[in-house]
Formats: structure tokens, C-alpha cells, sequence
């Protein structure tokens, strides 16, 4: 089972826009990531996000490539400052591969907890509009299989 763990693309700061949606940069990461993934053959049966407009939008552009026909899906527990465990624990009922959008330092946090049972200090870094893909083998053991942040993407 692989779940693949999204940190949002980069948003415009609240003061030039209280949504905070995402810049033209960030949509083009997003999307851009989404293309590479699609050709790479990834596919995911569950899109989830944290219900903010930054993290539906980076789900909805990657759903329509990664996933298409699948609505992403607003979960709660999984904002910026929430604590991993549940979430993680939730995780574990889980047999089809996923894909969360979501903020650091949660993504960050969770990725840290799956992969090495603490959450700090970090395993995986995150950057804005990045996607990591971890893997969790028959013992329910994850590891991080790769990494794909926006920087590889320009050319």
C-alpha cells in the first residue's frame, strides 16, 4: 500500500488573500507534478485534504490526473498544528493507495512518526507543492520510496 502525502503549493500570504489560494506558481507546481505522476503511471482509489482552500486545490488539480472521477474528500485532524498519532493510527485500516494534501508541520510530523515511530527530527523534506510516496509493507512497516519536489520539475 502506498500512500502519497502532499504539502499544499505555494499560497499567497493572508494579507493578499484571507483564503490564502494558491499562486500561479503553486498551481503550476501542482499541476506540473500531477502530469509527471500521471505518465509515471500513478494512480490513487482516495484523495483527502484538510478543507483548506490551499490543500483542496493542490488535491483537486492532482485528483483530476491521479484520480480521475474521484472527488477529493475534506478530513478533519489533519491541519497545520494537529497531532499525527490518530491520524496515523487511522491510517492503519487502510488497503488501497491515498493521497493527502495537507501543511507542514503536519505532513512533516506524520511522514516522521510512519517512517521512523518519533515525530521529530524530521525524514522528509517538505517544500511547497512537494509529494512524498511512502510505502507500508506486510508487517506495516513504511518507508519513503521517492520524493518529487517542484525544483526537479523546472527545466
Amino acid at each position: 500500500m502506498r500512500v502519497y502525502l502532499v504539502q499544499h503549493g505555494e499560497a499567497h500570504p493572508e494579507e493578499v488573500s484571507p483564503e490564502r489560494e494558491l499562486t500561479p506558481r503553486g498551481r503550476g507546481d501542482v499541476e506540473q507534478a500531477a502530469a509527471l505522476l500521471e505518465r509515471c503511471g500513478v494512480r490513487v482509489t482516495k484523495v483527502y485534504h484538510s478543507g483548506k482552500t490551499r490543500a483542496r486545490q493542490t488535491a483537486e488539480f492532482l485528483a483530476r490526473r491521479l484520480a480521475p472521477g474521484i472527488a477529493p474528500e475534506a478530513l478533519s485532524g489533519i491541519n497545520p498544528n494537529d497531532a499525527v498519532g490518530p491520524f496515523a493510527e487511522r491510517m492503519r485500516g487502510w488497503s488501497e493507495d491515498a493521497l493527502v494534501a495537507g501543511h507542514m508541520p503536519f505532513v512533516g510530523r506524520l511522514a516522521a512518526l510512519l517512517v521512523t515511530g518519533r515525530e521529530t527530527p524530521p525524514a522528509v523534506a517538505f517544500r511547497p507543492g512537494s509529494v512524498a510516496c511512502l510505502e507500508r509493507d506486510a508487517e506495516g512497516r513504511w518507508v519513503v520510496a521517492w520524493m518529487l519536489r517542484p525544483e526537479l520539475l523546472s527545466t
